[in-house]
C-alpha cells in the first residue's frame, strides 16, 4: 500500500513565509530558508515552496531563495510560482527543486505542461489547480466568451447543481471558465505526473479540507492528487484520506504557528490506522 504523504507548504510573499485567508490578509510566519530546515528535520514527507505572488506582479520566481531552500532540504521539494516558459522551468530544477508546480501558466499556454514531462519526466511535472465555487450561469456566460468555444464547451461541465468548481490563476485573482474536472483531465493527458487541488474556497479557512472537489477530482484522474486548502487539525487530514483518494495532504496554518508538530500530526493519522511514514 502507498504512504500517504504530509506535506508542509511554504507560500512565499517577499521572500518570506506568508499565511492568509482566501489568499488575502497575508501573515508573516517566518524565513523560507529556516522553516524549510526545520520541517526536514522533523521528518515532513515533501515540502512544497509557492512564491503565491509572482504571476500576480509578472515576476520570477527568486531562484536564489530556491538554492538556498534546496541546500537545506533532503526531502523531495515542489517549487512552483511565477512560471511562464520551460526556460524557467529548467531554472528551477537546476537551481535544486526536484519538482516544478505550474499553475497560471498551464492555463495561459497548456503546452508548457507537455514540454516540461518531455524534458524532466512526468514526476517532476505538477500542476497546481485553484477552483472555486461560483453560480453556474457566471460560469457559463465565461466559458461561452473564451476564444475558440464551440460545442465541445456548450455540452456543459460536469459538476452538478447550482454551481461549478471555475479554475482561477494568478493566485485566485482571475477566473479562467474553465471547469476543474476537465481540466484536470486535460493536464493529465498533456503529461502531469502529481495534481496540487487547492480550494479557493477553503483556503486558510482551517475548516477542514474541500471534501467534494477532492473526492471529484481524485477519482477523475489517474496520477496523484494532493489535497490543499483548509487544514486545522490532524483530524481534517484523516478525513480527507478517509473519504477521497487523495494521495497526500498539504497543510501550511497548522505547522507554521506551532498548533501542531509533524510528529504529533503522523501520530494521530498512524493511530487511525492510515499507511503514514513515521517521522524522524
Amino acid at each position: 500500500m502507498l504512504m500517504k504523504r504530509i506535506i508542509p507548504c511554504l507560500d512565499v510573499h517577499e521572500g518570506r513565509v506568508v499565511k492568509g485567508v482566501n489568499f488575502l490578509n497575508l501573515r508573516d510566519a517566518g524565513d523560507p530558508v529556516e522553516v524549510a530546515r526545520v520541517y526536514d528535520e522533523a521528518g515532513a514527507d515533501e515540502l512544497v515552496f509557492l512564491d503565491i505572488t509572482a504571476s500576480h506582479e509578472g515576476r520570477d520566481i527568486t531562484l536564489d531563495m530556491v538554492r538556498r531552500v534546496a541546500e537545506q532540504c533532503f526531502m523531495p521539494f515542489t517549487v512552483g510560482g511565477g512560471i511562464r516558459t520551460i526556460d524557467d522551468v529548467t531554472k528551477l530544477i537546476q537551481a535544486g527543486a526536484e519538482k516544478v508546480s505550474i499553475n497560471t501558466a498551464a492555463v495561459i499556454d497548456p503546452d508548457i505542461v507537455a514540454q516540461t514531462a518531455r524534458r524532466f519526466g512526468r514526476c517532476a511535472t505538477v500542476v497546481n489547480i485553484d477552483p472555486k465555487r461560483v453560480p453556474r450561469e457566471a460560469f457559463e456566460s465565461r466559458r461561452r466568451s473564451l476564444p475558440g468555444a464551440g460545442p465541445a464547451r456548450d455540452q456543459g461541465p460536469e459538476t452538478r447543481g447550482e454551481y461549478i468548481f471555475e479554475v482561477h490563476t494568478h493566485g485566485g485573482r482571475k477566473p479562467t471558465g474553465l471547469d476543474a474536472l476537465e481540466y484536470a483531465r486535460r493536464v493529465v493527458e498533456l503529461g502531469a505526473g502529481e495534481i496540487i487541488l487547492t480550494s479557493m474556497d477553503a483556503d486558510g479557512t482551517k475548516d477542514g479540507y474541500d471534501i467534494e472537489i477532492t473526492r471529484a477530482v481524485a477519482e477523475a484522474v489517474d496520477v496523484p492528487v494532493v489535497a490543499s486548502g483548509g487544514c486545522g487539525s490532524p483530524e481534517h487530514m484523516r478525513q480527507v484520506f478517509e473519504q477521497t483518494r487523495a494521495d497526500a495532504a498539504l497543510a501550511a496554518s497548522i505547522f507554521h504557528y506551532g498548533e501542531y508538530s509533524i510528529a504529533q500530526t503522523k501520530q494521530v493519522l498512524i493511530a487511525a490506522g492510515l499507511p503514514i511514514r513515521p517521522a524522524a
